[in-house]
């Protein structure tokens, strides 16, 4: 969930506009449609899988496997959890946090307990769950870490411990400390990549012990747009490939939530999309947008099963009011190395689209 920078977006609102739709949006993901169903969209066999039986997710986390499950989480009060066994049917596992941890409370005092994008990766013995703490419109912002050795809440060994704030954002900062992603580089140094508006998708590397920034790390800028945030990095043969979210959330059917994405040799970048643009000059190649009930996709993950690769996301569901819903399809990828996503919402394989001014 992604706050809108005003200015950016060219809207005029006051902070008592910013927190109605933040009330908006909470109420949206978790006590369901807040408009009227449309008429009913024809739901074909292929569109019917993809939604992964109607699952109520958003800014789902790049999913992970535990033991015989596979977990993902999303936003909502204490963070939400959700488990599959065949990534088709999911059932809601425990909240990760009953109250705010009290660090996230004086580094953002307006904060309510919504916390919002998270991602999980596992690394040397335990998981580590980032997640974002802010508040609707500002970018007073902090991205936290709790780190558990399982996540089957049967093991004895279940217990989630707060880490602290990782990365955060003021006012007087030209970026924003939210919506977190996890990733790893072909040595295996751990990184994050996270923003959203103001100047675009920053990356740090983090300390294998701590799960927080290298001492004297720099932010290197990965991409920028006049609205672009849940960024997440992912590592294919000898490329890294930055997809991003072009467009407003939380609006529902109304959502205009797309998908982009560029790729680079180095993980520090420069990313370019297929048509050669950089993704710092607003480049970037559609991989998805709104395609009949499917509306707005956005927070792309990507979990490798092995012998398969599946593209996480989700999307607004004009067949349910706008719900937020999950989506799990399979990606394939063009004989010159671009994704491509199976799903009705995929965007033309290897199209890049010029942003529009």
């Amino acid at each position: 969930m992604l706050p809108m920078h005003a200015r950016s977006c060219g809207c005029r609102l006051n902070a008592g506009g910013f927190g109605r739709w933040r009330l908006v949006l909470l109420l949206l993901a978790v006590c369901g449609p807040l408009v009227a169903p449309r008429a009913a969209v024809e739901v074909t066999a292929d569109s019917a899988a993809a939604i992964r039986r109607e699952v109520r997710v958003h800014d789902p986390s790049t999913i992970v496997r535990c033991k015989d499950e596979y977990w993902l989480f999303g936003t909502g009060p204490g963070l939400r959890s959700w488990r599959s066994k065949d990534l088709v049917h999911w059932q809601a596992g425990p909240r990760v946090f009953e109250a705010l941890p009290a660090w996230a409370k004086e580094a953002v005092p307006a904060n309510r307990g919504g916390l919002w994008a998270p991602d999980v990766i596992y690394h040397e013995g335990r998981f580590l769950l980032y997640y974002s703490v802010s508040t609707w419109g500002r970018n007073t912002s902090a991205i936290g870490l709790v780190t558990n050795p399982t996540l089957d809440p049967a093991d004895p060994n279940f217990q989630w411990t707060d880490q602290g704030w990782v990365v955060r954002s003021t006012s007087k900062d030209d970026f924003n400390a939210i919506d977190p992603g996890v990733t790893r580089d072909a040595e295996g140094n751990l990184w994050l990549v996270f923003g959203s508006y103001w100047s675009g998708i920053k990356l740090v590397q983090l300390d294998p012990r701590t799960g927080k920034p290298l001492a004297g790390a720099r932010l290197h800028a990965l991409a920028h747009h006049s609205s672009i945030e849940a960024a997440c990095v992912y590592r294919r043969s000898n490329w890294y490939y930055l997809f991003v979210n072009w467009g407003q959330c939380c609006l529902g059917v109304q959502s205009t939530y797309n998908i982009r994405v560029g790729r680079s040799p180095a993980i520090t970048g420069p990313y370019v999309d297929r048509a050669g643009r950089e993704l710092l000059a607003g480049g970037g190649t559609l991989v998805a947008s709104s395609a009949g009930r499917f509306i707005g996709p956005g927070h792309a993950g990507i979990f490798n099963d092995g012998d398969r690769e599946w593209f996480s996301f989700h999307f607004y569901d004009q067949a349910r009011g706008g719900a937020p819903t999950l989506a799990v399809a399979p990606l394939s990828w063009s004989a010159d190395g671009w994704p491509v996503l199976q799903h009705p919402c995929a965007g033309p394989a290897a199209q890049a689209i010029s942003p529009k001014r």
